[in-house]
Protein backbone atom coordinates (compact mmCIF):
# COMPACT_ATOMS: atom_id res chain seq x y z
CA UNK A 1 0.00 0.00 0.00
CA UNK A 2 1.58 3.39 -1.05
CA UNK A 3 2.64 6.04 1.95
CA UNK A 4 2.68 9.73 1.20
CA UNK A 5 5.10 11.85 3.26
CA UNK A 6 4.22 15.35 2.91
CA UNK A 7 6.76 18.35 3.28
CA UNK A 8 4.39 21.19 2.62
CA UNK A 9 0.59 21.89 1.91
CA UNK A 10 -0.08 19.36 4.11
CA UNK A 11 -3.59 20.00 4.98
CA UNK A 12 -4.60 19.54 1.58
CA UNK A 13 -2.07 16.53 1.19
CA UNK A 14 -4.03 14.68 3.92
CA UNK A 15 -7.64 15.75 2.23
CA UNK A 16 -6.52 14.26 -0.89
CA UNK A 17 -4.72 10.71 1.15
CA UNK A 18 -7.72 10.52 2.78
CA UNK A 19 -10.07 10.46 0.01
CA UNK A 20 -7.94 8.26 -1.68
CA UNK A 21 -7.58 6.13 1.19
CA UNK A 22 -3.64 6.44 1.19
CA UNK A 23 -2.00 6.49 4.23
CA UNK A 24 0.18 10.15 5.01
CA UNK A 25 2.41 11.17 7.37
CA UNK A 26 3.45 15.13 7.59
CA UNK A 27 6.10 17.39 8.89
CA UNK A 28 5.62 20.70 10.29
CA UNK A 29 8.56 23.28 9.70
CA UNK A 30 7.04 26.42 11.26
CA UNK A 31 5.67 27.48 14.82
CA UNK A 32 1.99 27.31 14.64
CA UNK A 33 1.94 30.48 16.91
CA UNK A 34 3.67 32.45 13.94
CA UNK A 35 1.07 31.89 11.19
CA UNK A 36 -2.71 30.75 12.21
CA UNK A 37 -3.68 34.10 13.75
CA UNK A 38 -7.06 32.97 12.76
CA UNK A 39 -9.62 30.88 15.08
CA UNK A 40 -10.92 29.56 12.13
CA UNK A 41 -7.63 28.20 10.51
CA UNK A 42 -6.67 26.96 13.79
CA UNK A 43 -9.96 24.95 13.87
CA UNK A 44 -9.50 23.45 10.45
CA UNK A 45 -6.01 22.72 11.02
CA UNK A 46 -6.45 20.62 14.08
CA UNK A 47 -9.30 18.62 13.01
CA UNK A 48 -7.34 17.44 9.77
CA UNK A 49 -3.86 17.42 11.01
CA UNK A 50 -5.00 14.66 13.40
CA UNK A 51 -6.08 12.81 10.33
CA UNK A 52 -2.48 12.35 9.65
CA UNK A 53 -0.84 8.86 10.71
CA UNK A 54 1.85 10.39 11.75
CA UNK A 55 3.16 14.04 12.28
CA UNK A 56 7.03 15.40 12.04
CA UNK A 57 8.17 18.72 13.64
CA UNK A 58 11.76 19.47 13.96
CA UNK A 59 12.25 21.61 17.23
CA UNK A 60 11.47 20.30 20.92
CA UNK A 61 10.03 23.23 22.09
CA UNK A 62 7.96 23.28 18.35
CA UNK A 63 6.80 20.04 19.55
CA UNK A 64 5.30 20.97 22.95
CA UNK A 65 3.34 24.08 21.10
CA UNK A 66 2.39 21.47 18.45
CA UNK A 67 1.23 18.74 20.40
CA UNK A 68 -0.47 21.02 22.89
CA UNK A 69 -1.91 23.77 20.09
CA UNK A 70 -3.45 20.34 18.49
CA UNK A 71 -3.79 17.69 20.87
CA UNK A 72 -1.55 15.53 18.95
CA UNK A 73 2.00 13.47 19.42
CA UNK A 74 4.08 14.41 17.06
CA UNK A 75 8.11 13.27 16.55
CA UNK A 76 11.02 15.68 17.20
CA UNK A 77 13.70 15.38 14.30
CA UNK A 78 16.23 17.73 13.73
CA UNK A 79 16.70 19.12 10.43
CA UNK A 80 19.14 16.95 8.08
CA UNK A 81 22.56 19.37 8.33
CA UNK A 82 25.03 17.63 5.88
CA UNK A 83 29.00 18.78 7.19
CA UNK A 84 30.14 16.97 3.97
CA UNK A 85 28.13 19.37 1.63
CA UNK A 86 28.47 22.74 3.18
CA UNK A 87 32.46 22.44 2.92
CA UNK A 88 32.48 21.05 -0.73
CA UNK A 89 30.71 24.32 -0.86
CA UNK A 90 33.02 26.66 0.60
CA UNK A 91 35.44 25.13 -1.69
CA UNK A 92 33.91 27.34 -4.80
CA UNK A 93 35.52 30.49 -5.68
CA UNK A 94 33.32 33.08 -4.69
CA UNK A 95 34.20 36.69 -5.00
CA UNK A 96 32.67 38.74 -2.46
CA UNK A 97 33.72 42.24 -2.90
CA UNK A 98 31.42 44.32 -1.10
CA UNK A 99 32.67 42.73 2.23
CA UNK A 100 36.05 44.67 3.67
CA UNK A 101 38.73 43.48 5.94
CA UNK A 102 38.75 46.53 8.22
CA UNK A 103 35.30 46.78 8.94
CA UNK A 104 32.62 44.57 10.28
CA UNK A 105 31.11 42.08 8.31
CA UNK A 106 27.17 41.40 8.82
CA UNK A 107 25.39 39.05 7.12
CA UNK A 108 21.48 38.02 6.92
CA UNK A 109 20.01 35.12 5.30
CA UNK A 110 16.06 34.79 4.57
CA UNK A 111 13.22 35.66 1.87
CA UNK A 112 12.12 38.92 1.92
CA UNK A 113 9.06 38.76 3.99
CA UNK A 114 7.01 39.83 6.76
CA UNK A 115 7.80 36.68 8.43
CA UNK A 116 11.79 37.19 8.67
CA UNK A 117 11.60 41.12 9.28
CA UNK A 118 14.53 42.47 7.85
CA UNK A 119 13.33 46.16 8.77
CA UNK A 120 14.35 45.08 12.08
CA UNK A 121 18.24 44.69 11.48
CA UNK A 122 18.16 48.08 8.85
CA UNK A 123 16.43 49.81 12.16
CA UNK A 124 19.33 48.64 14.09
CA UNK A 125 22.02 49.43 11.66
CA UNK A 126 20.58 52.91 11.00
CA UNK A 127 21.79 54.05 14.57
CA UNK A 128 25.09 52.69 13.83
CA UNK A 129 26.06 54.11 10.61
CA UNK A 130 27.95 57.09 12.13
CA UNK A 131 29.06 55.77 14.78
CA UNK A 132 31.92 52.94 13.14
CA UNK A 133 32.64 51.06 9.94
CA UNK A 134 30.48 48.30 8.80
CA UNK A 135 29.18 46.45 5.97
CA UNK A 136 25.67 44.39 5.43
CA UNK A 137 24.81 41.93 3.01
CA UNK A 138 21.34 40.40 2.86
CA UNK A 139 20.94 37.03 0.99
CA UNK A 140 17.36 36.48 -0.18
CA UNK A 141 14.53 37.71 -2.59
CA UNK A 142 10.50 38.11 -1.93
CA UNK A 143 7.83 40.49 -1.99
CA UNK A 144 9.64 43.08 1.01
CA UNK A 145 12.00 44.18 -1.54
CA UNK A 146 10.93 47.83 -2.65
CA UNK A 147 10.50 48.18 1.41
CA UNK A 148 14.04 47.35 2.66
CA UNK A 149 15.84 49.08 -0.80
CA UNK A 150 13.07 52.28 0.32
CA UNK A 151 14.59 52.62 3.65
CA UNK A 152 17.84 52.08 2.45
CA UNK A 153 17.97 55.20 0.33
CA UNK A 154 15.62 57.27 2.50
CA UNK A 155 18.66 57.01 5.10
CA UNK A 156 21.24 57.20 3.03
CA UNK A 157 22.59 53.26 3.71
CA UNK A 158 23.94 52.48 0.00
CA UNK A 159 27.42 52.37 0.99
CA UNK A 160 26.83 49.98 4.11
CA UNK A 161 23.96 47.53 2.98
CA UNK A 162 23.62 45.39 -0.58
CA UNK A 163 20.69 43.34 -1.33
CA UNK A 164 21.91 40.25 -3.58
CA UNK A 165 19.27 38.08 -4.22
CA UNK A 166 19.11 34.74 -3.73
CA UNK A 167 22.33 32.56 -3.15
CA UNK A 168 22.59 28.62 -3.50
CA UNK A 169 25.56 28.80 -1.71
CA UNK A 170 25.41 30.95 0.88
CA UNK A 171 28.18 29.58 2.93
CA UNK A 172 31.02 31.83 1.46
CA UNK A 173 29.35 35.09 2.26
CA UNK A 174 28.72 33.08 6.21
CA UNK A 175 32.00 31.97 6.09
CA UNK A 176 33.33 35.61 5.83
CA UNK A 177 31.06 37.51 7.95
CA UNK A 178 31.49 38.29 11.66
CA UNK A 179 28.37 38.47 13.14
CA UNK A 180 24.89 36.16 11.30
CA UNK A 181 21.60 38.36 12.26
CA UNK A 182 18.07 36.71 12.36
CA UNK A 183 15.37 38.78 12.62
CA UNK A 184 12.44 36.55 12.52
CA UNK A 185 9.16 36.96 14.06
CA UNK A 186 8.88 32.98 13.66
CA UNK A 187 10.36 30.00 12.69
CA UNK A 188 11.06 26.37 13.05
CA UNK A 189 14.31 25.57 13.58
CA UNK A 190 16.32 27.91 11.15
CA UNK A 191 19.18 26.42 8.51
CA UNK A 192 20.97 29.88 9.07
CA UNK A 193 21.68 29.45 12.30
CA UNK A 194 22.66 26.08 11.90
CA UNK A 195 25.07 27.15 9.43
CA UNK A 196 26.51 29.71 11.24
CA UNK A 197 26.98 27.83 14.24
CA UNK A 198 28.98 25.12 12.31
CA UNK A 199 31.09 28.18 10.42
CA UNK A 200 31.60 28.89 14.23
CA UNK A 201 30.32 32.58 13.60
CA UNK A 202 28.87 35.00 16.01
CA UNK A 203 24.78 34.99 15.78
CA UNK A 204 22.26 37.07 17.17
CA UNK A 205 18.47 36.11 16.87
CA UNK A 206 15.43 37.24 17.86
CA UNK A 207 14.07 34.84 20.66
CA UNK A 208 10.82 33.86 18.27
CA UNK A 209 9.11 30.58 18.38
CA UNK A 210 10.66 27.77 18.35
CA UNK A 211 14.12 27.51 17.23
CA UNK A 212 16.50 30.08 17.94
CA UNK A 213 16.76 29.53 21.33
CA UNK A 214 17.00 25.71 21.06
CA UNK A 215 19.56 26.36 18.66
CA UNK A 216 21.76 28.82 21.33
CA UNK A 217 20.96 26.94 24.01
CA UNK A 218 18.91 29.90 25.83
CA UNK A 219 22.03 32.31 25.41
CA UNK A 220 24.99 30.29 26.28
CA UNK A 221 25.55 29.98 22.31
CA UNK A 222 24.75 33.41 21.20
CA UNK A 223 22.47 36.38 21.61
CA UNK A 224 18.72 36.48 21.89
CA UNK A 225 16.89 39.28 21.89
CA UNK A 226 13.10 40.18 22.13
CA UNK A 227 11.44 40.21 18.57
CA UNK A 228 11.33 43.46 16.95
CA UNK A 229 14.18 45.13 19.51
CA UNK A 230 16.37 46.94 16.97
CA UNK A 231 18.02 48.88 19.74
CA UNK A 232 19.21 46.03 21.70
CA UNK A 233 20.41 44.31 18.20
CA UNK A 234 22.46 47.34 17.65
CA UNK A 235 23.82 47.42 21.02
CA UNK A 236 25.31 43.85 20.35
CA UNK A 237 26.76 44.98 17.41
CA UNK A 238 28.60 48.15 18.25
CA UNK A 239 30.09 46.40 21.39
CA UNK A 240 31.03 43.27 19.38
CA UNK A 241 34.77 43.83 19.43
CA UNK A 242 34.54 45.06 23.25
CA UNK A 243 33.03 41.13 23.76
CA UNK A 244 35.56 39.05 22.02
CA UNK A 245 36.55 36.98 24.84
CA UNK A 246 33.12 36.31 25.96
CA UNK A 247 31.70 35.94 22.54
CA UNK A 248 34.62 33.13 21.73
CA UNK A 249 33.04 30.84 24.63
CA UNK A 250 30.01 31.44 23.13
CA UNK A 251 30.86 30.22 19.81
CA UNK A 252 33.15 27.39 21.83
CA UNK A 253 29.89 26.02 23.24
CA UNK A 254 28.11 25.84 20.01
CA UNK A 255 30.37 24.01 18.20
CA UNK A 256 30.93 21.58 20.73
CA UNK A 257 27.20 20.94 21.43
CA UNK A 258 26.61 21.08 17.03
CA UNK A 259 26.44 16.80 17.79
CA UNK A 260 22.65 17.44 18.37
CA UNK A 261 22.29 18.14 14.51
CA UNK A 262 24.70 15.00 13.02
CA UNK A 263 23.62 14.13 9.74
CA UNK A 264 23.80 10.61 9.81
CA UNK A 265 21.68 9.84 13.17
CA UNK A 266 18.78 12.17 11.93
CA UNK A 267 18.91 10.63 8.93
CA UNK A 268 17.79 7.35 10.36
CA UNK A 269 15.53 8.98 12.49
CA UNK A 270 13.65 9.91 9.36
CA UNK A 271 14.10 6.63 7.97
CA UNK A 272 12.71 5.06 11.08
CA UNK A 273 10.04 7.65 11.47
CA UNK A 274 8.88 6.07 7.71
CA UNK A 275 9.46 2.87 7.80
CA UNK A 276 7.19 2.41 10.80
CA UNK A 277 4.75 3.64 8.92
CA UNK A 278 4.42 0.91 6.35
Amino acid sequence: KPLVFAFQANIYAILIAKLLNVKIITRSNTAPSGWYHSAFKNIIYKIFINFADDVMVNSTIFKKEFDKKYNIKTECIYNLFDKKKVNLELKKNIKIDFFQKKELNILTVGRLTEQKDHLTILKSINTLKSKFNFRLIIIGSGEKKNLLLNFIYENNLQKKVKLIGFKKNPYPYIKKSDIIILSSKYEGLPNILLEAQFLKKYIISTNCPTGPKEILMNGLAGDLVKIGDYKKIATLISIFKKRKNKIKKKIKIGYKNFYRFDYLTNCKKYLNFVTRNF
